[in-house]
């Protein structure tokens, strides 16, 4: 709900809409995971997310387009916050090492990301966007990914999904689907970037001093949670 809060002053909501915003998105998201029909309204939730976030995101990103009124921004908080919120959920609740695994992904990727960037970055990845972030930094984050995702393996092959297990490539596919979920990571981060920039704002909020607000913590959990989901739960 702080993220919400945080979203919609980027979108440049005001008082009192901001915190009914904030309420709302923290009320569907909690009534997705609750509901008497919440496989099907998870389902929806988690094929909204990636709708949202493999098609519309990038195209955001490319187009990089000026809003004249916050609704399309605030529709894209609702596809953005919700389906995280409820995928944190289900993912606790299916096996609090599976959520705490996929939190994880996220955290190597970005800090390989940084580090491979600090070390060897000399080719912006989008410069417009996010002046810092070098395709090296992306390759960085790319690989420790792997490292992560044959470790997961070795330790818990046994445990994956069944669908993993069929397919004709077998653990290359669970590899392949952790590498999806960083390059998601990287599309959040971006996205938020974006909008801060059209905010004319360095961080989202400053709620955590050094750190900014909590869409400056979370951005690359948002799509990485629902497709989690979609990948481990379904």
């Amino acid at each position: 709900m702080i993220g919400a809060w945080e979203w919609g002053g980027l979108a440049r909501l005001r008082w009192p809409a901001r915190a009914l915003y904030a309420l709302a998105l923290g009320a569907l998201g909690v009534g997705i995971s609750v509901s008497a029909h919440a496989a099907i309204a998870k389902s929806i939730a988690y094929g909204a997310g990636a709708l949202f976030w493999l098609a519309l995101a990038p195209l955001w990103l490319w187009e990089r387009p000026t809003f004249g009124t916050p609704a399309i921004p605030l529709l894209a908080g609702v596809l953005a916050i919700v389906p995280a919120l409820a995928a944190a959920v289900d993912l606790r609740d299916a096996q609090p090492s599976l959520l705490a695994a996929i939190l994880g992904l996220v955290w190597i990727s970005d800090s390989f990301a940084y580090l491979a960037g600090v070390r060897f970055g000399r080719h912006k990845l989008a410069a417009a966007i996010s002046p810092k972030k070098t395709w090296e930094g992306l390759y960085g984050a790319l690989a420790a990914v792997a490292v992560y995702a044959v470790a997961w393996l070795a330790i818990a092959w046994e445990s994956q999904p069944a669908a993993f297990k069929r397919a004709a490539l077998g653990p290359m596919w669970f590899v392949l689907a952790l590498l999806l979920l960083a390059l998601a990571g990287v599309l959040g981060d971006l996205l938020e970037s974006q909008m801060k920039r059209e905010a004319g704002v360095k961080d989202s909020g400053a709620l955590l001093p050094g750190h900014g607000g909590v869409l400056d913590r979370i951005d690359a959990l948002l799509p990485v949670l629902p497709l989690a989901a979609l990948l481990f739960l379904q």
